[in-house]
């Protein structure tokens, strides 16, 4: 870890003083600054099930509540350096303590165990542009972007704490629970374990390569101690993750799309399902009696969003894990497919709303599956028992923007047919309502 953070070190230390040679300096510093604070509540009408687990998704419960408030922070103290800083607040809870799906349905909740309020740094990075030609384009204030010009060539430094979903595998139409859909699996490619704690932070360096409409890159990051924990592991040498992506950015009928390949390769002491089988003989197998250095788990995705019209767009991933060893940080998916619209509501004069429907499909690795039809569980689904079938969900949500206010309701309706992959149990119907502020 001492080398991983000496290497930072290095690296911030080389862009500072590029950065000094930069003569030209504004009298007032660029900021950024911006809030938000989303409320998700969520109520599922009761379901049959032959059986239940340790991980079950409940088959009567109360609703729901879940909230985040972040602020983001950022400045330019020199030309090519950005600095910025997220503290957040989150609390309460997800619907069956944010198990039994393995797609969950509220991609604003987290499995802390305790509902009560708590404040954190989420966010704490620097970010160095060295620009390689002098052709810029326009690039408006954002969270996290200080507005201002970017080149259309360069390469960039990104150092600190975040989450590696800021910067990988986005989508214009399917990437951000806040303002679309909701589901885990609708976030990113769903068989990516990307490395985060339990609130979906780590500590990374990335390097990123722009060249026109071409990107490449690449992080190194650290891994969570324990699967899902919320404490990372700074022994960096046994427990790391490395992920590359490319990106192409194209016009089809003047209309703006993106394709995003990407792949990944996690290593941190996981149990491996086919050992914890074999130890357990008569008794449900148990993964964390079997965790060793050295395991891995790697994969590939793709990710596409495609602009159809002025007020629409469509989107497709897919991605896929080897699944021999455990899930280790984000959700027990080893394979997925997803598709969905997204469309403004300019055409019933609604021009701020946005209307969205998607389906996604989860699956397991071969591993993964004889390891719950045994009797085991991982830290988001477990049955004590397994009829195996392939995760199926479908969201629907409408986005009403009241602009003035900067509020945001959005009604939300999810289906899932076969909870983590049962299909002894569901289908289970979730209705929810997420209420967004932000400025």
């Amino acid at each position: 870890m001492r080398q991983f953070l000496s290497s930072i070190g290095l690296i911030t230390l080389f862009a500072g003083k590029l950065a000094a040679q930069d003569k030209a300096k504004d009298s007032i510093l660029p900021y950024t600054f911006h809030f938000q604070q989303t409320l998700v509540s969520q109520w599922h009408p009761d379901f049959s099930a032959k059986y239940s687990g340790v991980n079950s998704f409940e088959t009567h419960e109360n609703g729901k509540t879940s909230i985040t408030s972040t602020i983001y922070a950022g400045i330019r103290p020199l030309r090519n350096l950005e600095l910025y800083i997220n503290p957040e607040l989150a609390g309460g809870e997800g619907l069956s303590h944010a198990t039994g799906i393995a797609g969950f349905p509220n991609g604003e909740t987290f499995r802390v165990g305790n509902p009560k309020p708590a404040v954190y740094l989420a966010r704490a990075y620097a970010a160095y542009t060295l620009p390689l030609t002098s052709k810029n384009t326009a690039d408006p204030d954002d969270l996290n972007n200080v507005g201002g010009t970017t080149p259309t060539r360069f390469l960039r430094f990104i150092g600190g704490k975040y989450c590696l979903a800021d910067f990988f595998d986005q989508n214009a139409f399917s990437h951000d629970p806040r303002t679309q859909f909701l589901n885990w699996s609708l976030m990113s490619n769903a068989a990516w374990d990307y490395p985060a704690d339990v609130r979906g932070y780590t500590m990374a360096f990335t390097v990123q390569y722009q060249h026109d409409n071409w990107m490449v890159q690449a992080a190194t990051s650290l891994e969570p101690l324990v699967a899902n924990g919320p404490k990372l592991n700074y022994h960096y040498r046994q427990s790391n993750g490395q992920v590359l992506e490319v990106t192409h950015t194209h016009q089809l009928k003047k209309h703006q799309g993106n394709i995003r390949l990407m792949a990944f390769l996690n290593q941190a002491p996981m149990g491996n399902y086919r050992t914890a089988i074999d130890a357990a003989r008569d008794t449900a197998p148990d993964i964390t009696s079997v965790r060793r250095n050295g395991h891995t788990k790697y994969g590939f995705g793709i990710n596409i969003d495609q602009e159809i019209s002025d007020n629409a767009g469509v989107f497709a991933k897919a991605s896929w894990n080897d699944g021999h060893n455990e899930t280790w940080a984000y959700t027990e998916i080893d394979q997925s497919v997803s598709a969905g619209w997204l469309e403004h509501g300019t055409p019933w004069h609604r021009p701020q709303d946005n209307l969205g429907v998607a389906m996604v499909v989860n699956g397991l690795s071969a591993d993964h599956r004889h390891y719950l039809e045994a009797g085991g569980a991982g830290f988001m689904i477990g049955d004590g028992q397994l009829h195996y079938a392939p995760e199926m969900i479908a969201e629907v949500f409408y986005q009403c923007n009241i602009s003035r206010l900067h509020i945001a309701l959005s009604p939300d309706y999810q289906f899932v047919l076969h909870p983590a992959y049962n299909r002894d149990r569901g289908p289970v119907n979730i209705i929810g309502l997420r209420t967004r502020v932000a400025i």
